[in-house]
């Protein structure tokens, strides 16, 4: 009989060791989602905190050495051409990033305007218009921070929450003697908080922009 008690014993025992291993499976799992959600979350918010306020400082030095940047004042008005990678920071919805935009010559104070459509190979599609500033170095280099807010369509992509969303996005350029431009940018997309769901996305694009005249043959 005390035999038997001892195989029950051990029994219970391998039976409580085997549970508690598998709550640690169980909680080490939910740990390790919880974890990545959260780092995920933290670089979608450092994102949209920082680059507005990058772009926020570079309009800052911009007023502050204005007469050094007279050198794009007769740059004409473009068509870009943007291709680039959809999702570059967390790459959980990976896609071919295309784009048109049509930036204007005219400044409303230092701002031009700037307006265009953008899709990606998941069927996304996003209509925005904005406003950018020019800030050049010398001759060849011209940085462009830009914002901007359109209607989204996410199709097969990434719910990035409302139809409305907000683009910031800072680009470096060089610039060639027939004023085209050729240039890499970063962005970042997101509702701002207008929807209680926000995940956001960054996208990183190669820009090619041309002078509106030597598109039309002017």
């Amino acid at each position: 009989m005390a035999a038997v008690r001892g195989r029950a014993s051990r029994g219970q025992g391998g039976a409580a060791k085997k549970s508690r291993q598998a709550n640690r499976g169980t909680v080490s799992v939910s740990d390790r989602k919880f974890t990545t959600a959260r780092r995920g979350a933290t670089r979608r918010s450092a994102t949209a905190a920082l680059l507005p306020g990058f772009i926020a400082g570079l309009l800052g030095g911009w007023l502050g050495a204005a007469p050094a940047a007279l050198a794009g004042e007769d740059d004409p008005a473009f068509i870009t051409f943007g291709a680039g990678y959809y999702d570059a920071i967390e790459q959980e919805d990976g896609a071919a990033d295309f784009r048109l935009e049509y930036r204007h010559n005219r400044k409303l104070w230092i701002l031009k305007p700037w307006a265009g459509i953008e899709a990606t190979s998941d069927g996304a599609v996003y209509g925005v218009a904005g406003v950018l500033i020019d800030v050049y170095f010398g001759r060849r280099f011209v940085v462009t921070p830009s914002v901007g807010v359109g209607a989204y369509a996410k199709g097969d992509g990434r719910d990035l929450g409302s139809a409305v969303e907000f683009r910031s996005q800072i680009e470096l350029a060089y610039r060639f003697d027939d004023r085209s431009r050729l240039g890499v940018a970063f962005g970042h997309i997101s509702n701002a908080g207008i929807d209680d769901r926000n995940p956001g996305v960054e996208i990183v694009s190669v820009y090619y922009s041309l002078p509106i005249g030597s598109v039309f043959g002017e």
